[in-house]
């Protein structure tokens, strides 16, 4: 049980998706403009990185890995997440409508969002069994969450500031994730 903790608090803070590894920067910056748009982007991807973990674990373990197809695992991989994608893009799309267009086109770019496909690589390669896989990919993804959250968040609060116009908007959102990345640094001291 502690290391499953320490998995999930290590995958979560101290080497963020993110923040520590740069992955998923594409909807981290689009879509970090609004603090409910970013936690539904979050939300989203915490479904699709812990279903997709799950999935990919089982075909990997049980079908690749017997028949000795491992150098298909990407394609498979990015097969199993565009499923969930278009899944979380129909369930919004009807129940949720204001958040499905607030979205917009980074909704389906979670299927090419290389947080999703390396958490499921990371899985493979570090022979994760399967509730190491889940457990990584859910902390993984909330990793993702508090992290766009808080972005989401920063920015709201910039956009009332006075900022010399050279830093008005892209570099002011970029050093701040730049400082942001420097301050997760900080649970390194955790694990």
């Amino acid at each position: 049980m502690k290391e499953l903790i320490l998995l999930a608090v290590g995958a979560a803070f101290v080497n963020n998706v993110v923040l520590s590894q740069f992955l998923g920067i594409c909807p981290f910056l689009g879509v970090s403009k609004d603090v409910k748009t970013a936690a539904g982007m979050g939300s989203a991807v915490i479904f699709v990185i812990t279903i997709a973990s799950f999935v990919t674990s089982l075909i990997y373990k049980f079908i690749l890995v017997p028949v000795h197809f491992e150098y298909l695992q990407t394609i498979v991989f990015i097969l199993v997440i565009a499923a969930l994608v278009q899944f979380v893009e129909m369930f919004l799309k009807k129940a949720m409508p204001p958040l499905y267009n607030a979205l917009g086109v980074y909704l389906p770019l979670i299927t090419t969002n290389c947080a999703v496909l390396g958490v499921a690589l990371v899985n493979v390669q570090r022979s994760y069994n399967i509730l190491e896989g889940v457990i990584y990919g859910l902390a993984t993804s909330f990793g993702f969450l508090v992290a766009i959250v808080l972005m989401a968040g920063i920015r709201e609060k910039i956009e009332h500031n006075d900022i010399t116009e050279s830093f008005q908007g892209t570099p002011i959102v970029l050093v701040t994730a730049g400082l942001m990345a420097i301050a997760f640094f900080g649970f390194a001291g955790l694990i």
